[in-house]
């Protein structure tokens, strides 16, 4: 499963944060890379825990909080704060898939990576190449998406970025834990909310929305941890 968000951010956060991206200290993307998959990785990376990182991470995390859809998407326990890359002519990103467990720099915090996320931050036409390609048993699916817009995939998903051929490409990524664990039983609960959502859109006192939110709320109860 995976799902597009657009406008996650607004114009307005975009610009905000793209503004701050060119100048910065960035540093080789590998630091933060598995032994397998630094062999595969060729970009750069703001500091993690920097203060910028910290900063610009607080306006996008400040959005997925009020984003009902990545909340009933991701049903999130915990996430890894918001890390942010840069892609320039040449660089890429080969076929990998993401750590199942990633430590919270500071603290004592483990998160076990069941999504990941990555939210656009330039324009599709300011660079050529740099797609998120997914794949899986029905093939690849290839993203480039409006500034803003983000796409959140499961991190046990085979994926890659293409090598960006003109411009820079600046994105953020980041991990969450959901408190359901089982991807198939968390898309089922989305699409469940989405059908009631639906029918209260539709008609408010819709019969239907009462017993189906009863039964909605008694999944996550059996399949939820905290």
């Amino acid at each position: 499963m995976h799902l597009v968000i657009p406008d996650l951010l607004s114009p307005d956060e975009v610009a905000e944060i793209a503004s701050a991206l060119p100048g910065a200290d960035w540093q080789d993307g590998r630091a933060t890379a598995g032994y397998q998959s630094r062999q595969k990785k060729n970009n750069a990376q703001l500091e993690e825990g920097s203060p910028l990182a910290r900063r610009l991470g607080e306006i996008v995390m400040a959005r997925l909080e009020r984003t009902p859809s990545f909340v009933s998407a991701a049903l999130p326990l915990k996430m890894v704060p918001p890390l942010f890359n840069r892609y320039g002519v040449g660089e890429t990103y080969g076929d990998h898939i993401d750590g199942a467990i990633r430590a919270i720099p500071g603290s004592p915090l483990r998160v076990r990576n069941d999504l990941s996320a990555t939210v656009f931050l330039s324009e599709p036409e300011s660079y050529d190449g740099g797609e998120l390609v997914l794949r899986g048993d029905g093939g690849e699916a290839r993203f480039k998406l409006p500034a803003g817009s983000m796409l959140l995939y499961e991190a046990g998903c085979l994926h890659r970025v293409e090598a960006v051929r003109r411009g820079v490409r600046y994105a953020s990524f980041f991990w969450v834990q959901s408190m359901v664990r089982d991807n198939t039983q968390r898309a089922l609960l989305f699409d469940l909310d989405n059908a009631i959502q639906r029918l209260a859109h539709e008609r408010i006192d819709h019969p239907e929305v009462t017993p189906l939110t009863q039964h909605y709320h008694q999944l996550v109860r059996l399949w939820a941890d905290t």
